[in-house]
């Protein structure tokens, strides 16, 4: 069976062999409350499955065998643990013992008895991976204080070896290569480059080699094969399989090939070498999980004599059939698992059925869901579509094997079909297939130098509006540069005339409503409103127009209000939000009740509202003109290392991006009115230093996160029912940027679908990135992603109004030319027969005549034999054009 994760709680099932005519189904499997975390088969006991969730509960599950519907109820629950369960492993010798891994605690359970055999020492740090020595006699651990740890479970002094294995914050796995004691660990440097280093487990103090990949914050899931020392490293989000072969008495690794795939790795896993194509000379089977398939990819070693068992490169591998039963295991047998042959003619055909859990049989199961369809057309699990990928001269290591040839062959497995993984996956955004592109060099801003990188993590970095961007510097006293949009080409080589804000920038904003001004908050506890000539800046600004005095600590993040002319709010570290009148400079009012830093503030689009996130844990929404104090509260993010808020579906929501207590990357949303509860959904995504800044464009739901640093811009559609984020494609560029900002929606190019346009700041250029939606029909004015924008350009109210309780939204406008018409009002064609009926040709004709027009036509169909063929006219090249 093939499992993948479904929805919160439930986990979808797909059988890995389906008879020649029979559709596979799909089986829903209801197992917890709450996300599935992680889950593991038994290497002995088809049948038996554990599964861990954020519920803190492990359970195992007794299945039925392919092709019948799956348990309705656990057969054992272990736990609670102490926090949700991270990682899930059953013994590679003994029967029914399963380590699993909550938090800082692992702990190994004896599955039969339901009881724990020990619980080792805790970590200073959350467990990221759990591997078994394949003789069952250590257990390895990697730990999210970059430290790699092995215990002996059954030692009574518990002894633990430790080492630092990467520095960077990325995720660690391990895995164990042979019973020798060398074991793998995949992890990043600090630097975030991804690297694989191959220890030695007697000698820790530094790993015997080590490879270094490519600066990414996408984890790896490596995948090892023992028997043939072949290392798979896949990427989530990633479109290429790294193969690598590992000889530990080197020791080396020495790369093998590389798969390049048609779509994106969701998931990955490995096949069980008791169930490769050994007569098609498969040495390795893996299954790529995609957003709508599953995909197989077989490394073959080529070889003359087909559908033929070669021993050299099939040695026997472990078999089926447990060592030793958990209390024996405990009580220190070390037998281990009897090897078998791989040879067709030999191999064991009986499987094996834990007495852990009882035997279901058909008349005893009461499936929770019904099976689902999974295609329309159902096809062999290797039927290849794609190309062999061929690596010459590569070699995997065999006991007697002369540097044979590896190849990589992938196909679409497809049952279930795509379209039925889509609706099991959930509705996919019209927006799913947007493409960010750079645009041409003549656009770009180059030769810029001396930029400041020393903003805090929730402030843009830069900011622009449509006429021109704002840059800090990182010369001394707080210098801006200000460039003009309609002046694209290099800079010169002298310096420019810049704003002289006299103290160290921590954000910066444009007034919406007077594109001259610019806001710019200092350190210094000030904030400086400086007017720019309508011609750009022609000298150096040394006194600004306003000055907001108030704040008893550095400011951390201002923001104009969307409506009103004149209004602007400002958080600092003295925990305070101030909201101030920029005409007359006077601070009008205050909110109060936040414990620790605010992180950030934003606006809600009607304007009545103001939403916060702090490091205390909590978002709050305020109503300034009522009271100083939250209306709401609820609980965020759990990092402290960042976080930002914007509104989004039409202001009745609330999307924060942040970081978890692991300090990986999440969003999550809320309910705007009801904050208390909780978010309604929260989507992990990577592990990176970096705050995630989120842009949300209101006419599309489309909103768009990276980070400073980042070489990735995430793109999801929110829509305020499950399951809330509609992932789309995603922007990838070779080099990390230093910020990214969007320009309004009139800068977009709707003539080429363009749903937005963003300025990516790098080390000494801008570059505008347009995104834009593949359409057939671009001569019309698609009215569907482009409906009337706001003139957030141009104030609803003044700033007096607004403070006494006056509310006014934007007038729109369309954003059609004149020229074109609107997809939704182009006729739709009829459809038109190519040919008349056959009544019209047959009626009244005689049986006689009809069958005479039949031969003839289908002589004239197929011709006359002493007609020449095609070919035979077509003309040859000269004999130099061969060269």
């Amino acid at each position: 069976m093939i499992f993948f994760l479904f929805l919160p709680g439930v986990l979808g099932a797909v059988p890995l062999e389906s008879p020649k005519g029979i559709k596979r189904v799909i089986s829903h499997l209801h197992c917890h409350s709450d996300v599935v975390t992680d889950f593991d088969f038994s290497p002995f006991d088809q049948q038996l499955l554990a599964t861990g969730s954020a519920d803190k509960i492990v359970k195992v599950w007794r299945l039925l065998e392919s092709g019948q519907d799956l348990s309705s109820s656990p057969h054992v629950t272990l736990g609670p643990e102490g926090s949700r369960v991270e990682v899930l492993l059953f013994h590679p010798t003994a029967d029914a013992v399963l380590a699993s891994a909550a938090g800082k605690a692992v702990k190994i359970w004896d599955v039969e008895q339901q009881q724990i055999l020990t619980e080792l020492e805790p970590h200073l740090n959350w467990v990221q991976s759990l591997a078994w020595k394949p003789d069952g006699s250590l257990l390895a651990t990697s730990c999210q204080d970059k430290r790699l740890h092995i215990f002996d479970p059954r030692a009574k002094s518990m002894a633990c070896q430790t080492a630092l294995a990467h520095k960077g914050g990325g995720e660690a796995r391990l895995l164990w290569v042979n019973a020798e004691g060398c074991f793998l660990s995949v992890g990043s440097n600090q630097v975030m480059e991804r690297e694989v280093c191959l220890w030695d487990s007697r000698r820790l103090s530094s790993s015997l080699t080590s490879i270094t990949l490519d600066a990414s914050p996408r984890p790896l899931v490596p995948l090892f094969d023992p028997s043939t020392g072949l290392l798979v490293l896949a990427g989530k989000g990633e479109k290429v399989l790294l193969c690598y072969e590992v000889q530990p008495a080197q020791p080396a690794m020495a790369e093998v090939h590389r798969c390049f795939l048609e779509t994106r790795t969701q998931g990955v896993a490995q096949l069980p070498r008791l169930a490769l194509d050994v007569t098609a000379c498969e040495v390795m089977k893996v299954l790529q999980l995609s957003d709508s398939a599953v995909v197989p990819i077989s490394y073959l070693v080529p070889r003359k004599a087909t559908h033929e068992f070669h021993k050299d490169l099939f040695p026997d591998c472990p078999g089926n059939i447990p060592a030793a039963s958990a209390q024996a295991w405990w009580a220190g047998d070390n037998t281990q698992v009897e090897m078998v042959s791989l040879d067709p003619a030999y191999r064991p055909s009986l499987g094996f059925l834990s007495a852990c859990l009882p035997h279901l049989d058909q008349d005893s199961q009461h499936p929770l869901s019904a099976h689902m369809e999974a295609g329309d057309q159902a096809k062999d699990l290797d039927n290849s579509v794609g190309s062999s990928l061929s690596s010459p001269g590569s070699s995997v290591a065999s006991p007697s094997s002369t540097a044979p040839s590896l190849s990589a062959t992938s196909g679409f497995y497809s049952s279930p079909s795509q379209r039925s993984l889509q609706n099991i996956l959930g509705p996919s955004s019209a927006f799913r297939h947007v493409e960010g592109a750079v645009l041409p060099r003549s656009t770009h801003i180059t030769n810029l130098r001396g930029l400041s990188l020393t903003t805090p993590g929730e402030c843009d970095g830069f900011c622009a509006n449509r006429h021109r961007i704002a840059i800090p510097l990182l010369a001394t006293g707080g210098q801006v540069a200000i460039l003009e949009l309609s002046q694209p080409g290099r800079l010169p080589d002298t310096p420019m005339p810049t704003i002289q804000n006299g103290a160290p920038i921590s954000d910066l904003c444009w007034d919406p409503f007077d594109e001259q001004r610019l806001a710019i908050a200092g350190e210094d506890t000030k904030i400086r409103l400086w007017q720019v000539e309508p011609t750009g800046l022609q000298k150096q600004l040394l006194e600004p127009e306003v000055v907001l005095r108030g704040h008893t600590e550095k400011i951390y993040s201002i923001k104009f209000h969307p409506l009103a002319a004149d209004v602007l709010a400002s958080s600092s570290y003295d925990k305070s939000v101030r909201i101030w009148d920029v005409r007359t400079g006077r601070q009008e009012l205050g909110l109060h009740g936040h414990t620790d830093q605010i992180f950030n503030l934003a606006w809600s689009p009607d304007g009545c509202c103001l939403a916060t996130v702090s490091k205390d844990g909590k978002v709050r929404v305020y109503e300034p003109r009522k009271a100083g104090q939250p209306l709401q509260d609820g609980p965020g993010p759990k990092g402290g290392r960042g976080a930002r808020v914007t509104w989004v579906c039409g202001g009745k929501y609330l999307l924060v991006s942040g970081f978890d207590s692991r300090s990986e990357r999440q969003l999550s949303l809320h309910q705007a009115e009801a904050l208390a509860a909780g978010p309604l959904a929260t989507l992990g995504l990577d592990v990176s230093p970096s705050t995630l800044i989120p842009f949300y464009d209101v006419d599309t739901s489309v909103a768009f996160f990276t980070g400073k640093g980042d070489t990735r811009v995430y793109v999801y559609e929110v829509v305020p029912e499950a399951p809330f984020f509609l992932e789309c494609n995603s922007f990838v560029s070779c080099d990390p940027h230093k910020g990214f900002h969007f320009l309004a929606k009139t800068a977009c190019d709707v003539r080429e679908v363009e749903i937005a346009r963003a300025l990516r700041l790098r080390q000494t250029s801008i570059e505008p990135v347009a995104f834009r939606v593949p359409r057939v029909k671009k001569e019309f004015f698609q009215d569907d992603l482009f409906p009337a924008t706001q003139v957030w350009w141009e104030p609803a109210l003044p700033a007096t109004a607004w403070l006494k309780g006056a509310n006014k939204q934007h007038q729109t406008i369309s954003l059609q030319p004149q020229d074109m018409t609107s997809v939704s009002q182009v006729p739709k064609e009829a459809p038109s027969r190519k040919y008349l009926p056959s009544s019209v040709y047959l009626k009244e004709k005689s049986d006689e005549q009809k069958k005479e027009e039949l031969i003839s036509a289908m002589v004239a169909k197929l011709g006359n034999r002493d007609d020449p063929l095609p070919q035979d006219s077509f003309e040859g090249v000269d004999e130099e054009e061969w060269e």
